[in-house]
């Protein structure tokens, strides 16, 4: 509802600006504004309104905001058709769509959040299911082995003292406590799960990350002005901020604004502290803007030559050399000028063509200018992540959780072998034994009177072995229905009951993960309100789909074939 209120705003505030469409846009590239996502939200709205002219209003906002990938993906939509043109043509949207998130940080930034997150939740939440749907069978065992052994009960008041420490050492203690009633393959679930923990403070901190930088005012900034999405807000959150990033940032969006002079000494300041080409480049660039495109200011274009030569000479760049082709055209120098600009696209053609795609007698149109890569903003957003979240997971500090995780994978390894005797069930009729209370010999964990009845038949009458194989017949019949309600509920919860812990588990963290995605992009990153991965939502949901019923094919097969 919030989204919805803040999209309407949008189009009533760019109703007259989407009117007059290209001389808007032509002042937002004016100002140093190449991707105007708000204006491109607006063309989209008015898409969903006028659905004969929706494809050109699309088409129009991914030109005026290409680097968003949710007009690729309404593009797809709208051209997609059983045709082979239509559907090629839809597909070469998704494809330029999933690129776009590339050129935009917050787009990628949030995804991997989201993903992040979602495989965090879905791996913690596959692990309570786990725990939920084995206490029918495994809590009588541990009662069992507790009344024939009460010392054991030391391991339940353990558990409760992790418990008081952190939800996720209740879950690990559980774990341990049913995880000596497995077979040795599946106790490589607890193994897992004692990793995460171990890994805590890495988990911790990474998660903090996307939380705390998606409400970095400062970042924002900073993306906001090197993906050319607007400078007033860097110039009110990136004042006096001695950083790199920062101050790289804040000068681009003076030299944007026409505050050359400014923007001048602050790149002089950074260029005296680090020859960095990209502040030459830029630097050249103010001296264009004060050239201004006039006559007797010309002596300008010399100074900013200067600079695009010194930053070739510390490092080549598609930028340095268009920028110097288009000063020594401008200087009538039109042989050095070509020469600059063949150099140019030798290094980026697709750089040189976006801009010129956009050139015009501007200086914020025309030379290109430097930006900060992906790479620096995400080592921009980990610097500003300083404050670790625990999320509530723990009133220990992540350290000790990890300690002790570190500490419990020995004592569940050797835990086994130390109490040597505990509780089984039988394959047959379900009867919970253990070699304390099952005196005579037992084959296959097959209690003595399914033994009796099924194997050694002398030990009973006709009647009494016909009515205990009735009897297991019964118990089988209802723990494969038990199976059967399992698997339409959640894919992977039937082979936990069943038994089939670790491939129970590696069927349900997927289908948990793709289920939480769309949840978690959705809602854990609501300041971004126009940043929506509705179409990656429904990949995950498909994807969710096909392994809820492929799940169910198997866990059927599985039953009648007498696998589960």
């Amino acid at each position: 509802m919030k989204r919805l209120l803040i999209m309407l705003m949008i189009c009533l505030a760019l109703a007259s600006a989407a009117g007059a469409g290209d001389e808007y846009y032509d002042s937002q590239l004016n100002r140093g504004i190449r991707n105007d996502d708000t204006y491109a939200y607006a063309l989209m709205k008015q898409a969903d309104l006028n659905k004969q002219d929706a494809e050109r209003l699309l088409k129009s906002a991914a030109g005026v905001s290409p680097n968003l990938p949710a007009v690729y993906f309404r593009l797809a939509a709208k051209t997609f058709s059983f045709s082979g043109g239509g559907l090629l043509k839809s597909v070469d949207y998704m494809v330029s769509g999933v690129h776009a998130y590339a050129r935009n940080f917050w787009w990628s930034f949030t995804l991997a959040g989201a993903v992040y997150l979602s495989l965090v939740l879905s791996f913690i939440a596959s692990y309570i299911v786990m725990l939920c749907v084995r206490s029918s069978s495994d809590i009588p065992m541990i009662t069992h082995d507790i009344r024939e052994t009460p010392s054991r009960a030391a391991l339940l008041v353990v558990l409760l003292l992790l418990s008081a420490l952190s939800p996720l050492l209740f879950i690990a203690g559980c774990l341990v406590l049913i995880g000596i009633y497995m077979k040795k393959t599946d106790r490589s679930v607890v193994y897992l799960f004692l990793l995460f923990l171990a890994f805590t403070p890495v988990l911790l901190s990474t998660a903090s990350l996307f939380i705390n930088a998606a409400s970095s005012g400062k970042l924002k900034a900073v993306v906001q002005t090197n993906e050319f999405k607007g400078n007033t807000y860097a110039l009110s959150a990136l004042k006096d901020d001695p950083d790199f990033p920062s101050a790289f940032s804040y000068a681009l969006a003076l030299k944007h604004e026409g505050r050359y002079p400014e923007a001048v000494a602050l790149y002089q300041k950074l260029l005296d502290t680090a020859p960095d080409p990209r502040v030459m480049v830029n630097l050249g660039n103010c001296y264009v803007g004060f050239y201004n495109f006039e006559e007797n200011k010309k002596a300008n274009l010399n100074d900013a030559a200067k600079y695009y030569t010194l930053s070739i000479n510390t490092k080549p760049s598609a930028s340095a050399y268009y920028n110097l082709s288009v000063v020594s055209r401008e200087l009538l120098e039109f042989e050095k000028g070509d020469e600059y600009f063949k150099a140019a696209l030798n290094v980026d053609r697709v750089a040189v063509e976006k801009v010129s795609a956009v050139a015009s007698r501007n200086s914020n149109r025309f030379v290109i200018d430097d930006i900060i890569s992906v790479d620096e903003f995400w080592a921009y957003a980990r610097a500003r992540s300083t404050r670790v979240l625990t999320f509530g997971m723990t009133a220990l500090p992540p350290l000790a959780l990890s300690l002790i995780a570190i500490l419990l994978i020995p004592v569940f390894y050797l835990l086994p072998d130390r109490l040597r005797i505990f509780a089984y069930r039988c394959r047959k009729c379900n009867t919970i034994l253990c070699n304390r209370c099952e005196r005579e010999l037992v084959i296959g964990q097959i209690c003595s009177q399914c033994y009796g009845s099924m194997i050694k038949l002398a030990e009973l009458d006709v009647k009494e072995r016909v009515a205990r194989i009735l009897s297991i017949y019964e118990q089988q019949k209802k723990r494969r229905d038990i199976m059967k309600i399992l698997s339409f509920i959640i894919p992977g919860t039937a082979h936990l009951y069943s038994g089939k812990i670790l491939y129970g588990f590696l069927m349900l963290w997927p289908f948990m993960f793709f289920i939480l995605f769309p949840v978690v992009s959705s809602f854990f990153f609501p300041a971004n309100h126009l940043i929506s991965h509705g179409f990656m939502n429904g990949v995950a949901l498909c994807c969710a789909l096909l392994l809820y019923i492929s799940s169910n094919i198997l866990t059927r097969q599985g039953i009648s074939k007498g696998w589960l």
